[in-house]
């Protein structure tokens, strides 16, 4: 196996890999390009977004800025939204699903390092080159879900459709779909159901 298909795998990998630091490398200059894109310039602002990140579905946006470690790596459905300052290491697949709303400030985290300080270490390979061993999780957000602002989602988590996760929460286990859940760590709060209609809320009309 490659290194790149090692960290897909979800197995130990190389991460100084020289097909993996070139494909950074490609990710950061067009995060670069997009953060510094005027956006009054929708034409080229579309034409970068779709180059980070290839599969990006219709009628989806990111606002810049943004970060990935490929972006390649990452599969956006359909009338996605993602405010400010989205963070995505994408060492494992991160899958999001149709009609997904992420607030300012997300970060979706899948590379993982061993517990243990000597494991974790740095050292050198071979060729004299200082490396270290990674493995990563994949991410999975279903359709329908409204993850809020600062929110943290570790690697191996699978997050259920119409979830909400509210803001400040990290989290580190899977998430059933159609419930609130908040907190550090992220818990389910309750069920979402018909009270929870906007069409409740007198306040608002």
């Amino acid at each position: 196996m490659t290194e790149t298909e090692k960290m897909l795998a979800g197995k130990l990998y190389d991460p100084v890999d020289e097909t993996l630091v070139c494909l950074r490398a490609e990710a950061r200059r067009l995060c670069k390009a997009y953060n510094d894109c005027d956006p009054m310039d929708g034409d080229r602002q579309e034409a970068l977004l779709r180059a980070l990140v290839p599969a990006l579905g219709e009628d989806s946006w990111i606002n810049a800025p943004v970060q990935f470690d490929y972006g390649r790596f990452t599969t956006i459905g359909k009338r996605c939204f993602f405010n400010y300052n989205l963070t995505v290491l994408d060492c494992a697949p991160v899958t999001i699903g149709d009609d997904v709303f992420v607030g300012p400030n997300v970060s979706l985290m899948s590379p993982m390092h061993p517990l243990l300080d000597a494991e974790r270490r740095l050292y050198r390979r071979a060729d004299g080159v200082w490396t270290d061993r990674e493995y990563a999780k994949p991410i999975t957000i279903g359709d329908g879900c409204w993850i809020a602002a600062n929110v943290v989602i570790a690697g191996g988590v699978t997050i259920g459709p119409g979830t909400v996760v509210g803001a400040g929460s990290v989290v580190t286990r899977d998430l059933p779909g159609g419930v609130l859940a908040a907190g550090n760590p992220c818990r389910v709060i309750r069920t979402l159901g018909s009270a929870d209609s906007i069409e409740n809320k007198q306040e608002l009309w």
